[in-house]
């Protein structure tokens, strides 16, 4: 089903002054503490708070150059979840100001079950904005999904770019996937116009990384597993920024690939991190790589306590907080890193004080 769519102790004075006090507690509404329960978490946490608040993002207009055909089109997909609504705001927010024509740019949010509230303020956010929701059937991978280091990891909608291809329409032939948790500092037509070539799938991909860490030692000790890479050269890329040619993955049957190896992974404790394994797997050496400035990614930490990590050195153009830490999580904290000051300016929660003025 789509949806479519264009915030110490008390001096006593005597027993009557007690007796006012005691009436006073009585009669006050309870305080609700919306304010706390924003703040409270540790950063590594994510919990729905409602009612999120947020303000109207400004309306933005094309450049006269841009083209209104449909082929223009630039289509994006995210999911969509209570918990990481802030972000997904943020990241929206942060593709549309970087964009040379943003009403060519045309967002696919998945989540797994209607959510009033969320589209509520995502229409009230951005009355403008050219999109559509899906609902992702979170039975498809309930018995597919295996315990991994960290329970984000675990949640069905984590697995829902595997299925992209028969979730969008037919006429999606090409996709940017990105994850909630990033924003965009430069314009998103440079990362549509990748070459996939003969590719299937393109994003940065990080050869200096030790491969060997994201599977099991079961897997690297059994033979006919450890024969999975032979004739390619694989490297590590990271699943919450791909440029994905929709059409060949459909054709490839690139989902039942992936769910293969889910489903190994249920027999064979062969890796450790949730959805990302099972693409390495299938198309690890033989993506097309994209520049590392268009994934910035780790900035949220590892994921087991998120610790603060500085930039990578080059130029930037997408900033991904994958890892445990959030930054609307650790800001509100009042123990932010430095990084996340950089996410800050985007951020539409009304209680915040550092977003772009409307």
């Amino acid at each position: 089903m789509a949806f479519c769519w264009s915030n110490a102790s008390v001096p006593i004075l005597g027993l009557l002054s007690l007796l006012l006090l005691l009436l006073l507690l009585f009669l006050l509404p309870p305080h609700h503490h919306h304010h706390d329960e924003l703040h409270a978490p540790p950063p590594s946490a994510a919990v729905i708070t409602y009612p999120l608040s947020f303000r109207e993002a400004p309306e933005f207009r094309n450049g006269e150059t841009c083209s209104s055909s449909l082929n223009s089109t630039i289509h994006i997909a995210m999911t969509l979840d209570g918990n990481y609504l802030r972000g997904t705001m943020a990241a929206v927010l942060s593709i549309l100001r970087h964009s040379t024509c943003p009403e060519n740019v045309a967002f696919h949010f998945l989540w797994v079950r209607h959510e009033a509230e969320v589209l509520s303020r995502l229409k009230s956010t951005f009355p403008y904005l050219s999109f559509k929701v899906y609902t992702f059937d979170a039975k498809r991978v309930r018995g597919l999904i295996s315990k991994s280091i960290r329970q984000a990891l675990d949640q069905p909608l984590n697995y829902a770019r595997i299925y992209l291809g028969e979730i969008l329409p037919q006429e999606v032939k090409r996709l940017i996937y990105l994850d909630s948790d990033i924003v965009m500092v430069d314009n998103v037509a440079k990362l549509w116009g990748v070459d996939l070539k003969e590719n299937v799938l393109a994003a940065p991909e990080y050869c200096h990384a030790n491969f060997t860490r994201y599977f099991s030692q079961e897997f690297w000790s059994d033979s006919e597993l450890s024969r999975t890479f032979e004739g390619r050269q694989p490297c590590y890329f990271n699943t919450g920024v791909m440029v994905v040619d929709v059409e060949k993955w459909r054709n490839g049957n690139y989902t039942q690939k992936v769910e293969d190896w889910m489903v190994v992974q249920k027999q064979k404790r062969i890796y450790h991190l949730g959805s990302l394994p099972p693409f390495l797997l299938v198309l690890a050496g033989n993506i097309e790589p994209v520049d590392h400035r268009w994934n910035q990614h780790g900035l949220g930490g590892d994921n087991i306590e998120g610790k603060c990590r500085g930039l990578n050195p080059g130029p930037i153009s997408l900033l991904h907080w994958s890892g445990k830490g959030k930054p609307w999580l650790r800001l509100d904290s009042k123990r932010p890193c430095s990084v996340d000051h950089l996410w800050a300016p985007y951020d539409l929660y009304r209680m915040s004080k550092h977003s772009f003025e409307e």
